[in-house]
């Protein structure tokens, strides 16, 4: 039986991925208090709001940016961001 090992680069990749992805949610204005008023994210709402006629629709990219943000990432939400951080280091690993 052949034991697989992970390579770092996409160990690293996932790790940061996971880390980091909170702080830049914040960074764009999804915060926990809710949107950040003259954000990138203010901006993001608004447009959706226009385009949704006033609202903005349950289940769009703005939405689940905005739950994550206040509520922080589900467990598996943590997993999709790693396994992607992972596929990045994954293909960076091809050029390095």
């Amino acid at each position: 039986m052949k034991i697989v090992s992970i390579p770092r680069l996409e160990l690293t990749a996932a790790t940061i991925s996971a880390a980091v992805t909170p702080f830049a949610l914040t960074a764009v204005g999804f915060t926990a208090g809710g949107i950040a008023a003259g954000s990138y994210a203010a901006s993001m709402m608004s447009s959706a709001a226009v385009a949704n006629g006033g609202g903005v629709a349950a289940g769009t990219v703005v939405a689940a940016l905005q739950s994550a943000g206040a509520a922080g990432l589900s467990g598996t939400t943590s997993a999709v961001v790693a396994g992607a951080g992972a596929a990045a280091g994954w293909v960076a690993s091809f050029f390095y």
